[in-house]
């Protein structure tokens, strides 16, 4: 970290800076500044206004009030393409890739090389590769495209797509949400190598101990507006909690190992090409089973087999009724997550706003959408039941919203999670897989829906969490499985496991399918 000496005049400038929806203000004439190679941390709830300040400050949204200067000229970008042009670039939390293209073209779209009009795909990847080399992606090739990636894998090349040598200001919106602490590691080395050539970097985030290792300053906004700026050094978690949320919240205190009933789900040797190779686990009624592992290693591809969103081609699912009886053998798993729902499994999707969400329906709609039939009655709905429902929801959840009617597309990202948990809380269901469930979602948040989560077990529900972060799952699970390669290498119970343990085994590349067997044999 450098300490910007406040003597030299800043880069980046906001004066009195106000956003305006509909007449409704997020940001109430903010004024901030910013300095060359100075990492300034912007932290606070969902909702606090911290990407609609990062919007305006890349040219993605205008404000309402207020201005900006930029190395002490006038700063009013119209476009992001703009903002680009002037070195001013951003990371958002919602990837901006073209799924259809190649990571190479993503990496450089509107400037690729060519000669007479024609495409230099050699240079193209050469220069793709020296791109994703920076940021440790040496694996992927630049051919490939987007959509065939994890949305882990995803997220780096959108961090690489930024890293030019013209970037002069950069800001990076929860950029290491979907990522292992090694790729945070190579990411944190590019800040460092920016900031030392004197690039002012916006790092958004609720992981607090990321923005104590790396931050000079911290800016914490609430309701709009900022209730405080100060150095980093010397301040603990506990005084950024309190001064983001207005409340003492323990978030990760220790839990004991719950006692597990029956198992509810086993899935026997369930496998899918090379993403998923030969996996066998059980879940437990009253438990919480997390999955760790790095990028790339089939977490989200084993959820999504579960769930029957994509077909095993090898290995048995097995339903059991609440005393631990076989109910069904399903080889394959099932045809289609309508099935795995009528069965009882839900599924909180990693990417909420292409998986989890109609963007453009209101709050109401989507959290009933899961059971419809509880909502209605011979066939009509019962409007004034529904409203009631989602109105407890939203307490319970806390979600930070106008009412039941707004489209959950104006959501910050964080309360557009919990309405994905509305709608699993509004269907029973036995097994709840979920995927990065608290991607994106601040503190104290995160809190409220660790008690949900809590709850959910208690009442006797079996519950699958894939998880980057190590930190949440230890403090979560009652067992964590490690996934490596497309295998389950390694399970653990809660007193057993380190987090160089974890890490161990998520490098690993065991290609012996009966280690993960065993161990959750023994586990049992």
């Amino acid at each position: 970290m450098s300490q910007a000496p406040s003597t030299i005049a800043p880069l980046l400038e906001i004066d009195g800076v106000g956003k305006a929806y509909g007449g409704t203000p997020v940001l109430h004439a903010l004024s901030l500044s910013l300095h060359a190679g100075e990492v300034l941390a912007l932290t606070g709830e969902n909702g606090a206004g911290k990407s609609t300040l990062s919007k305006l400050i890349c040219g993605l949204e205008r404000p309402t009030l207020g201005s900006l200067r930029l190395a002490g000229q006038p700063y009013a970008p119209a476009t992001r393409q703009e903002a680009e042009r002037l070195g001013v670039r951003m990371v958002m939390q919602e990837l901006g890739l073209v799924s259809t293209l190649t990571v190479a073209e993503n990496l450089f779209l509107g400037r690729m090389p060519s000669r007479a009009g024609w495409l230099r795909r050699g240079a193209l990847h050469a220069a793709a590769r020296q791109q994703l080399a920076k940021i440790g992606l040496d694996d992927i090739d630049p051919a490939t495209p987007v959509s065939r990636l994890g949305i882990g894998q995803q997220q780096m090349v959108e961090i690489a797509r930024n890293l030019q040598d013209d970037t002069r200001v950069l800001v990076l919106d929860e950029p290491t949400a979907m990522l292992t602490p090694r790729e945070t590691s190579r990411l944190f080395e590019q800040i460092a190598r920016l900031t030392a050539r004197g690039v002012a970097i916006v790092y958004v985030s609720h992981r607090l101990e990321e923005l104590r290792r790396i931050a000079d300053r911290v800016a914490v906004l609430r309701d709009g507006r900022l209730v405080d700026l100060r150095a980093m050094a010397g301040l603990s978690e506990a005084d950024l909690v309190q001064r983001m949320v207005g409340r003492s919240v323990s978030e990760l205190e220790h839990r004991p190992r719950r006692r597990a009933g029956a198992v509810l789900l086993r899935a026997e040797g369930l496998g899918r090409g090379t993403v998923v190779q030969g996996v066998s686990l059980e879940v437990r009624a009253g438990e919480v089973f997390g999955i760790a592992g790095l990028v790339g290693s089939g977490r989200t591809e084993l959820l999504r087999l579960l769930f029957g969103a994509d077909r095993a081609d090898s290995g048995t699912l097995v339903l059991n009724d609440d005393a631990g009886e076989v109910q069904r053998r399903i080889p394959r798993g099932f045809a289609s997550p309508v099935q795995a729902i009528a069965a009882g499994i839900g599924l909180v999707a990693e990417d909420r706003k292409s998986q989890g969400l109609l963007l453009s329906q209101s709050i109401r709609i989507n959290a009933t959408l899961s059971d419809l039939a509880a909502v209605s009655r011979g066939g009509w709905l019962r409007s004034a039941h529904e409203h009631t429902l989602v109105r407890g929801f939203i307490e319970r959840l806390r979600v930070r919203c106008r009412g039941s009617e707004q489209p959950v597309g104006q959501l910050s990202g964080g309360n557009q999670q919990k309405v994905v948990f509305a709608r699993w809380l509004h269907r029973s269901t036995r097994v709840l897989l979920l995927d990065e469930p608290t991607r994106g979602v601040d503190v104290g948040a995160r809190a409220d829906l660790y008690a949900e989560l809590d709850q959910m077990a208690c009442d006797g529900r079996g519950l699958l969490m894939v998880s980057s972060d190590l930190r949440e799952l230890m403090a979560m699970a009652d067992r964590i499985g490690v996934m490596s390669a497309g295998r389950l290498v390694a399970v653990f119970e809660r007193g057993e496991w380190t987090e160089s343990l974890l890490l161990s085994a998520a490098f690993s590349k065991s290609s012996e399918p009966g280690k993960a067997v065993a161990t959750e044999s023994s586990a049992s």
